[in-house]
Protein backbone atom coordinates (compact mmCIF):
# COMPACT_ATOMS: atom_id res chain seq x y z
CA UNK A 1 0.00 0.00 0.00
CA UNK A 2 0.81 2.88 -0.80
CA UNK A 3 -0.23 5.92 2.16
CA UNK A 4 0.78 7.40 5.14
CA UNK A 5 -0.68 7.22 8.76
CA UNK A 6 -2.05 9.80 11.07
CA UNK A 7 -2.66 10.59 14.90
CA UNK A 8 -4.44 13.31 15.87
CA UNK A 9 -3.91 13.37 19.76
CA UNK A 10 -4.66 14.96 23.01
CA UNK A 11 -7.83 15.62 25.70
CA UNK A 12 -11.46 15.34 25.37
CA UNK A 13 -12.95 18.00 23.88
CA UNK A 14 -10.32 19.29 21.76
CA UNK A 15 -12.08 18.42 18.72
CA UNK A 16 -9.71 15.84 17.26
CA UNK A 17 -12.52 13.49 15.91
CA UNK A 18 -13.83 16.55 13.99
CA UNK A 19 -10.41 16.75 12.96
CA UNK A 20 -9.50 12.99 11.24
CA UNK A 21 -13.51 13.56 10.08
CA UNK A 22 -12.99 17.36 8.20
CA UNK A 23 -9.45 15.54 6.95
CA UNK A 24 -10.85 12.52 5.34
CA UNK A 25 -13.78 14.34 3.38
CA UNK A 26 -10.91 16.18 2.38
CA UNK A 27 -8.69 13.81 1.24
CA UNK A 28 -11.50 11.89 0.17
CA UNK A 29 -12.51 14.56 -2.29
CA UNK A 30 -8.95 14.22 -3.69
CA UNK A 31 -8.93 10.73 -4.62
CA UNK A 32 -7.65 9.22 -1.42
CA UNK A 33 -8.80 6.31 0.41
CA UNK A 34 -8.99 6.36 4.28
CA UNK A 35 -9.70 4.06 6.88
CA UNK A 36 -10.42 6.10 10.83
CA UNK A 37 -10.79 4.75 14.00
CA UNK A 38 -10.99 6.50 17.59
CA UNK A 39 -10.58 5.85 21.19
CA UNK A 40 -11.27 8.15 24.46
CA UNK A 41 -11.93 7.76 27.89
CA UNK A 42 -15.31 8.00 29.17
CA UNK A 43 -14.94 11.57 30.79
CA UNK A 44 -16.40 14.30 28.19
CA UNK A 45 -14.04 16.62 28.69
CA UNK A 46 -9.98 16.23 30.12
CA UNK A 47 -10.00 12.67 29.26
CA UNK A 48 -7.17 11.11 27.00
CA UNK A 49 -8.04 11.48 23.20
CA UNK A 50 -7.13 10.53 19.73
CA UNK A 51 -8.15 9.69 16.40
CA UNK A 52 -6.47 7.55 13.88
CA UNK A 53 -6.56 7.49 10.03
CA UNK A 54 -4.42 5.05 7.65
CA UNK A 55 -4.87 6.78 4.31
CA UNK A 56 -4.11 5.20 1.15
CA UNK A 57 -3.17 6.52 -2.33
CA UNK A 58 -3.94 3.68 -4.39
CA UNK A 59 -6.90 1.39 -3.59
CA UNK A 60 -8.09 0.60 0.23
CA UNK A 61 -5.82 0.45 2.93
CA UNK A 62 -4.31 -2.66 3.85
CA UNK A 63 -4.94 -2.15 7.57
CA UNK A 64 -6.93 -0.26 9.56
CA UNK A 65 -5.64 0.62 12.65
CA UNK A 66 -2.44 2.93 12.64
CA UNK A 67 1.01 0.72 13.07
CA UNK A 68 3.81 3.64 12.72
CA UNK A 69 2.85 7.51 12.49
CA UNK A 70 4.16 9.48 9.89
CA UNK A 71 2.06 12.33 11.17
CA UNK A 72 1.21 13.30 14.51
CA UNK A 73 -0.49 16.28 15.85
CA UNK A 74 -0.40 16.32 19.91
CA UNK A 75 -2.49 19.02 21.96
CA UNK A 76 -2.18 18.06 25.23
CA UNK A 77 0.25 16.51 27.29
CA UNK A 78 -1.75 13.73 28.44
CA UNK A 79 -1.33 12.48 24.87
CA UNK A 80 2.23 12.49 24.77
CA UNK A 81 2.76 8.90 26.07
CA UNK A 82 -0.09 7.60 24.12
CA UNK A 83 1.74 8.07 20.98
CA UNK A 84 5.46 7.19 21.72
CA UNK A 85 5.38 3.96 21.01
CA UNK A 86 3.87 4.39 17.56
CA UNK A 87 5.93 6.86 15.68
CA UNK A 88 8.11 6.04 12.87
CA UNK A 89 11.76 7.21 12.42
CA UNK A 90 11.34 10.88 10.09
CA UNK A 91 7.55 11.39 11.20
CA UNK A 92 6.24 14.92 11.57
CA UNK A 93 5.07 15.65 15.00
CA UNK A 94 3.03 18.94 15.98
CA UNK A 95 2.41 20.13 19.34
CA UNK A 96 1.26 22.52 20.81
CA UNK A 97 3.47 25.26 23.05
CA UNK A 98 1.23 25.92 25.49
CA UNK A 99 -0.09 22.68 26.34
CA UNK A 100 2.72 19.88 25.69
CA UNK A 101 5.73 20.93 27.92
CA UNK A 102 7.61 17.67 27.03
CA UNK A 103 6.91 16.78 23.05
CA UNK A 104 7.75 13.20 22.15
CA UNK A 105 11.44 12.47 21.41
CA UNK A 106 13.10 10.41 19.21
CA UNK A 107 14.13 10.92 15.82
CA UNK A 108 11.13 12.61 14.32
CA UNK A 109 10.81 15.99 13.02
CA UNK A 110 9.11 17.83 15.95
CA UNK A 111 7.47 21.48 15.67
CA UNK A 112 6.30 23.16 18.50
CA UNK A 113 3.36 25.72 17.29
CA UNK A 114 1.38 28.21 19.40
CA UNK A 115 -2.15 26.17 18.78
CA UNK A 116 -4.08 27.09 21.45
CA UNK A 117 -2.24 30.63 22.03
CA UNK A 118 -3.37 31.37 18.51
CA UNK A 119 -6.90 29.98 19.27
CA UNK A 120 -7.06 32.38 22.32
CA UNK A 121 -6.06 35.30 20.67
CA UNK A 122 -9.07 34.70 17.65
CA UNK A 123 -11.42 34.45 20.60
CA UNK A 124 -11.86 30.76 21.46
CA UNK A 125 -9.13 28.49 22.39
CA UNK A 126 -12.12 25.50 21.15
CA UNK A 127 -10.50 25.83 17.23
CA UNK A 128 -6.62 24.84 18.55
CA UNK A 129 -7.53 22.09 16.72
CA UNK A 130 -8.58 23.63 13.54
CA UNK A 131 -5.34 25.67 13.56
CA UNK A 132 -3.65 22.38 14.11
CA UNK A 133 -5.31 20.95 10.95
CA UNK A 134 -4.36 23.85 8.90
CA UNK A 135 -0.96 23.55 9.80
CA UNK A 136 -0.33 20.22 9.29
CA UNK A 137 -1.85 20.28 5.47
CA UNK A 138 0.42 23.07 4.97
CA UNK A 139 3.82 21.63 6.25
CA UNK A 140 2.98 18.28 4.76
CA UNK A 141 1.28 18.80 2.25
CA UNK A 142 -1.10 15.98 2.24
CA UNK A 143 -4.04 17.60 0.53
CA UNK A 144 -4.68 21.28 -1.07
CA UNK A 145 -5.54 24.00 1.05
CA UNK A 146 -8.33 24.56 -1.07
CA UNK A 147 -9.70 21.77 -0.34
CA UNK A 148 -9.54 22.60 2.96
CA UNK A 149 -10.81 25.41 3.20
CA UNK A 150 -13.61 24.04 1.13
CA UNK A 151 -14.55 20.80 3.51
CA UNK A 152 -14.25 23.35 6.45
CA UNK A 153 -17.12 25.57 4.85
CA UNK A 154 -19.04 23.04 4.46
CA UNK A 155 -18.68 20.28 7.09
CA UNK A 156 -18.89 22.40 10.16
CA UNK A 157 -22.19 24.99 11.83
CA UNK A 158 -22.68 27.58 10.33
CA UNK A 159 -22.76 29.83 13.67
CA UNK A 160 -18.95 29.04 13.93
CA UNK A 161 -17.86 29.20 10.18
CA UNK A 162 -16.04 32.69 10.52
CA UNK A 163 -14.27 31.36 13.32
CA UNK A 164 -13.41 28.29 11.91
CA UNK A 165 -12.26 30.23 8.29
CA UNK A 166 -10.03 32.61 10.19
CA UNK A 167 -8.76 29.11 12.28
CA UNK A 168 -7.73 27.64 8.86
CA UNK A 169 -5.75 30.85 7.85
CA UNK A 170 -4.10 30.69 11.26
CA UNK A 171 -2.90 27.60 10.78
CA UNK A 172 -1.43 28.20 7.10
CA UNK A 173 0.22 31.22 7.91
CA UNK A 174 1.78 29.70 11.21
CA UNK A 175 3.30 27.04 8.78
CA UNK A 176 4.12 29.63 6.08
CA UNK A 177 6.35 31.75 8.88
CA UNK A 178 7.34 28.43 10.22
CA UNK A 179 8.91 26.98 7.39
CA UNK A 180 10.47 30.86 6.33
CA UNK A 181 12.22 30.13 9.59
CA UNK A 182 13.27 26.99 9.17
Amino acid sequence: MSGYEIRFSGSGGQGLQLCAKLLSVALAREGKTVAASQAYEPTSRGGLSRSDMVVSTEGAADYPLVTALDYLVVLDQTAVAASAGLIREGALVLADTRRVAAPPEGRYDVRRLPFSETAIRLGSERVANVIALAALVAIADICSRETLEQTIRTGTPAKFLDLNIDAVQAGFAMADAHAAVA
